[in-house]
């Protein structure tokens, strides 16, 4: 599960609420849980802001999942 959305439930905040909070749309924040979406910096702070966390919590991407995703998106031969 994405750490954005698991931070946010844990906070117990809706999808809308955390737009509310952040500025932006309840799409909006459904496309960076899905991970379709890549916010500004701008953004990524004030959802940390928001849900009491790091950038490092919500947003870091460890080399060995980054490596996971892209080979699951085919990306690596």
């Amino acid at each position: 599960m994405n750490q954005v959305k698991m931070a946010r439930i844990q906070a117990d905040f809706t999808q809308q609420q955390l737009a509310d909070r952040t500025g932006v749309t309840r799409q909006t924040i459904s496309l960076i849980e899905k991970g379709t979406y890549n916010p500004s910096l701008k953004l990524c702070l004030e959802i940390c802001y928001t849900l009491n966390r790091t950038l490092n919590d919500l947003f870091w991407v460890q080399s060995e999942d980054a490596n996971h995703e892209k080979i699951a998106d085919g990306k690596i031969e």
